[in-house]
C-alpha cells in the first residue's frame, strides 16, 4: 500500500481526516483542527503540516518545524509532533514514508536533528521510532502543558 501513498503539504480541505487521525492519537474532547489554520501553516515556510494520501484518502499526517538555532552557525533543526497513522492502515508503511519525506525535507534544510517526542506509555510506537533510525535514550523529553503555566 505505501507504494500508492503520496506525502504532500496539507491543505485546508484535509482539516477533517487530520481532526479524524488526531483524535485516534488523544482522547482529547479540545482536538480542534481549522481549515484555515491548516490553510496558514501550508503557506509558512519553516512548518510543514504532512499527510500520507492514499486514493484520495488521508491515512496519516504528521506536522515537522524547522526551528531557527545558533549552535551550529545557522543551521536549523527540526521537530516531529503529531505522527499519526489511521489505526487501519498502521503497519502497511505509511509511517515510514511520511518520516522518510520528512528526514528529505530536512537534509534539504541543511537541519542538524531532528527530535520527536512520544507518549510515555506508546511502546509500539517508541519500537517504530526506533526501526526509524530514531535513538530513544539519547535525550529525555519534558513537556509542561498549558494548564501548568504559572500564571502572572
Amino acid at each position: 500500500m505505501a507504494a500508492s501513498v503520496v506525502v504532500r503539504r496539507a491543505v485546508a480541505a484535509d482539516a477533517v481526516a487530520i481532526e479524524a487521525l488526531y483524535r485516534q492519537l488523544v482522547a482529547n474532547p479540545a482536538v480542534q483542527v481549522l481549515p484555515e489554520r491548516v490553510a496558514e501553516l501550508a503557506a509558512e515556510s519553516a512548518t510543514r503540516l504532512l499527510v500520507a494520501d492514499h486514493q484520495g484518502q488521508v491515512c496519516g499526517t504528521l506536522l515537522l518545524s524547522l526551528c531557527a538555532d545558533v549552535m551550529f552557525g545557522r543551521q536549523p533543526f527540526a521537530v516531529i509532533e503529531n505522527i499519526v497513522v489511521d489505526a487501519a492502515h498502521r503497519g502497511s508503511g505509511i509511517g515510514s514514508r511520511l518520516l522518510r519525506h520528512a528526514e528529505s525535507l530536512c537534509v534539504d534544510a541543511g537541519c542538524s536533528k531532528i527530535m520527536l517526542t512520544s507518549a510515555a506509555g506508546r511502546a509500539e510506537a517508541h519500537r517504530f521510532f526506533e526501526q526509524q533510525g530514531f535513538d530513544g535514550a539519547a535525550k529525555r523529553g519534558f513537556v509542561k502543558y498549558r494548564r501548568q503555566f504559572a500564571a502572572l
